[in-house]
């Protein structure tokens, strides 16, 4: 098990980043300048109210200063690629869904390590472990934008083998995370069970209210019902399994969760955001069925 959270869980979020950016191309990238003003409120939902959202949380169920601070570490993650794979099934726009991902997840170590770092210190107080703010930067590039910006530069030079391995690779990375998910709560079943009241609340409400509230920002900017609905996808699925293997990093023990409380909030919410969002998707297909196609609005000049 210390060889499956030292080594497999990191390579494994680095594989996961890899195949998501083997699926991207530059034009992602640029459409971040043409449409700046659905860009804009899409991030500012995912990178300053996800947080205040989680924040409320803790502060509201009182929750554990570790779990507290592991469900604040989650928050600071970026979406991930199922996040992509929803807003394709809801309906939403999924050029935007998938800038939103691409640029967020390059941006981590630059957004992640003072976020993390402040929230741990507050929270913990003096329990908080002794970690270094460098050590999640540096880690954070490692495994999240690096791969993700190797996956790009392979996708670029050689477009046809990159499509190919794309959904390949991607399925495999899949496969691979929720095997070291399962291997990781059938040995830890005791700690999670005498969490379940505190993170179960968390973890349910959380997401809930990150459905409702990135909808209800993007329509009160006038975002379009097609743009609101990726805007409340994409800041309601996080990417948990980077949130475990930072916790894992700023903790330095990795035995079991026992030892790792800090990331049992990511472990939970990777089952539990789907619980909640799954319902949603139906729910934004069945409204969308009868709606005329919003055109995007030309957002270049704004």
């Amino acid at each position: 098990m210390d060889f499956a959270i030292n080594v497999v869980v990191p390579a494994a979020q680095a594989f996961i980043m890899f195949s998501l950016g083997l699926g991207l191309e530059i034009a992602d990238f640029k459409r971040v300048f043409t449409r700046r003003t659905a860009f804009a409120i899409g991030a500012f939902a995912q990178i300053a109210l996800l947080p205040l959202a989680a924040f409320c949380v803790v502060m509201v169920l009182d929750m554990p200063p570790v779990l507290g601070a592991g469900l604040m570490l989650l928050s600071f993650c970026p979406g991930g690629v199922s996040s992509n794979v929803i807003t394709k099934l809801s309906r939403g726009d999924l050029a935007l869904s998938v800038s939103m991902t691409a640029v967020t997840s390059v941006i981590a170590f630059i957004t992640v390590p003072p976020l993390a770092t402040w929230s741990i210190l507050y929270l913990m107080g003096s329990e908080a472990p002794d970690f270094s703010f460098f050590d999640i930067a540096i880690f954070t590039f490692l495994v999240t934008t690096l791969p993700v910006l190797t996956g790009v530069f392979v996708r670029a030079v050689v477009n046809k083998l990159a499509r190919r391995l794309e959904r390949p690779l991607q399925n495999i990375a899949i496969v691979l995370w929720v095997l070291l998910l399962l291997a990781l709560f059938a040995s830890n079943r005791q700690v999670i069970i005498d969490n379940m009241p505190t993170l179960g609340y968390a973890t349910m409400l959380l997401p809930a209210v990150l459905v409702v509230m990135g909808l209800l920002v993007a329509r009160l900017f006038g975002l379009n019902k097609t743009e609101s609905k990726t805007v409340s996808i994409e800041t309601s699925v996080q990417n948990s399994p980077l949130g475990i293997t930072l916790a894992i990093v700023i903790t330095g023990t990795s035995t079991n969760f026992a030892e790792v409380p800090l990331a049992l909030p990511s472990a939970m919410y990777s089952i539990t955001m789907y619980v909640v969002v799954l319902p949603v998707m139906f729910l934004f297909r069945w409204l969308s069925r009868d709606e005329a196609v919003e055109a995007t609005p030309a957002d270049a000049s704004a």
